[in-house]
């Protein structure tokens, strides 16, 4: 079920994907709205799951993270208890930033930041031990061309 959201709304979750910074009274000069009544929406915005939480983008090659592997894992059983297993068993590995379920030729795909090869083999070796998969294959970034970009909050919809 999706949350019941207008305009207003769609403008205010553009402006603070731009910047989740903005001070409430900034945030509602720009979206036309007293600091209260924008205090109102971004509360039942939460509430409603919208809003989850608030972020800042880090650039991991400045901490040393300079590989992004994008790992497709095939398996043969498909049971719900296998699943949810295997994604308690992912969430443990603190690299795996993203994991997927995906239709088509491959049944997961997961992102992994770390440190060169050898992080990426001691993620491996973690990811592959006590689970029963049947092929992993590994994805190598070259370059990050476009990241993290902001979900376009009026598709379909007039602005």
């Amino acid at each position: 079920m999706t949350a019941k959201i207008d305009n207003i709304d769609r403008r205010i979750l553009d402006e603070l994907q731009k910047d989740a910074s903005l001070s409430q009274r900034a945030l509602g000069e720009q979206v036309g709205l007293s600091q209260n009544a924008l205090w109102r929406r971004l509360k039942r915005l939460e509430e409603s799951g919208v809003l989850q939480g608030s972020h800042m983008h880090i650039d991991a090659k400045q901490l040393g993270l300079d590989l992004t592997v994008f790992v497709m894992v095939r398996t043969r059983n498909h049971s719900m208890e296998w699943a949810d297993a295997f994604r308690k068993h992912v969430a443990l590995i603190p690299q795996v930033v993203e994991m997927h379920r995906i239709g088509g030729d491959w049944d997961y795909m997961l992102k992994i930041v770390t440190t060169g090869m050898s992080g990426y083999d001691a993620v491996y070796q973690r990811l592959t031990t006590g689970f029963e998969l049947d092929t992993v294959t590994g994805y190598f970034a070259m370059e990050t061309m476009l990241e993290g970009r902001p979900i376009d909050v009026f598709d379909g919809i007039a602005r």
